[in-house]
């Protein structure tokens, strides 16, 4: 395993349990060479979305965490002092978790099925399988059988009562 690979590893292990017990899903970690920096960007989510004040508080767990742990201050991924970033995935997050089907229930998604390519939009999803309206007809997918999905950005659903924005 290469050394930012298992710094990544490392950093998952180690923030996993401190965002979970903050009730969040731990989505990723990334971290990049920022001049003399690192910047540590971590993605945080839950079923019921994440708002500033909890991006704040879980912040500053992670902050806590990353003070507290030796290995992180003495890899030579992480030279340097570090600057962290905690936000939540955008919309351009691919859909590759059970979870992230579920979260995604009503949006329009493009996804690949075996070797082909569908739109369809998200009616219902479980820990193993993926019930998306395809052109008025719902079919069941296997997550198994299923690619990384994308949500698709509308501007104008079709089903929306008020398209203005009115109240």
């Amino acid at each position: 395993m290469t050394r930012p690979a298992a710094a990544r590893e490392h950093l998952l292990a180690l923030l996993g349990p401190v965002v979970s017990a903050a009730g969040y899903d731990l989505e990723d970690v990334a971290v990049t060479s920022a001049g003399r920096r690192s910047l540590v960007r971590v993605s945080v989510d839950s079923d019921t979305g994440i708002d500033l004040d909890a991006v704040a508080e879980v912040s500053r767990l992670i902050s806590d965490a990353l003070d507290g742990d030796g290995q992180f201050a003495s890899n030579a991924a992480f030279s340097g002092p570090y600057v962290l970033e905690v936000g939540s995935p955008g919309v351009d997050r691919p859909l590759t978790e059970p979870r992230h089907w579920r979260r995604a229930i009503g949006r329009l998604a493009k996804v690949d099925v075996g070797d082909k390519t569908i739109t369809g939009r998200i009616v219902a999803a479980t820990d193993t399988a993926v019930t998306l309206d395809v052109n008025g007809a719902a079919n069941d997918y296997p997550l198994a059988e299923l690619g990384a999905g994308k949500v698709q950005v509308e501007f104008n659903r079709a089903d929306d009562p008020d398209p203005e924005g009115a109240d």
